[in-house]
């Protein structure tokens, strides 16, 4: 007598999400307005001006962006907007950040823009592990994102998960 072997985990109600799928393909590029600063130190708003023009952005096109000031310098709101503005005809992933922060902003977006509607009163799993650098940040704001929607949520693998939050069961008045 043969027993048919049974996925379990893959016939269960369980909704699996592995932020990792998540992780950005895009090429990296950071643009630091110290290098359009007279001595890496002043903007001169002509010469960044100028200088904004002449630069290359449609080698930004399709990439992740980090505008930042790697320098000491008092750089006003303005030129950091101007860069961006720039930046932004080329591709819708600009942020305000050091380099080493990209990640954490690009899934701070991606998250944001998550529907609630698909993780409705659902049992959902985050998958912890993976190749890629995924942020804890990341993490913490999915868990605050579909917390308030979900029956249920647990972080792990499906055999051994830690539970972190369980909708309360409301009793119905007779």
């Amino acid at each position: 007598m043969e027993s048919e072997i049974v996925n379990r985990v893959a016939a269960s109600s369980l909704m699996q999400i592995d932020l990792e799928d998540w992780y950005p393909k895009m090429e990296r590029v950071h643009f630091d307005l110290a290098d359009f600063l007279y001595e890496r130190l002043i903007l001169r708003e002509i010469d960044f001006r100028n200088a904004l023009k002449q630069f290359p952005w449609e080698d930004l096109k399709d990439k992740l962006v980090a505008v930042y000031c790697s320098e000491d310098a008092i750089v006003p709101t303005w030129a950091f907007m101007l860069a961006a503005n720039y930046a932004a005809l080329q591709t819708g992933w600009v942020f305000l950040c050091k380099p080493e922060e990209l990640d954490t902003f690009y899934y701070e977006k991606i998250i944001a823009g998550l529907p609630l509607a698909g993780f409705q009163d659902q049992k959902v799993i985050v998958k912890g592990c993976s190749k890629h650098p995924v942020p804890l940040s990341a993490f913490v704001s999915f868990a605050a994102k579909v917390s308030p929607v979900v029956q249920s949520l647990m972080f792990g693998e499906p055999c051994s998960s830690v539970p972190l939050y369980k909708k309360k069961k409301t009793s119905s008045a007779n």
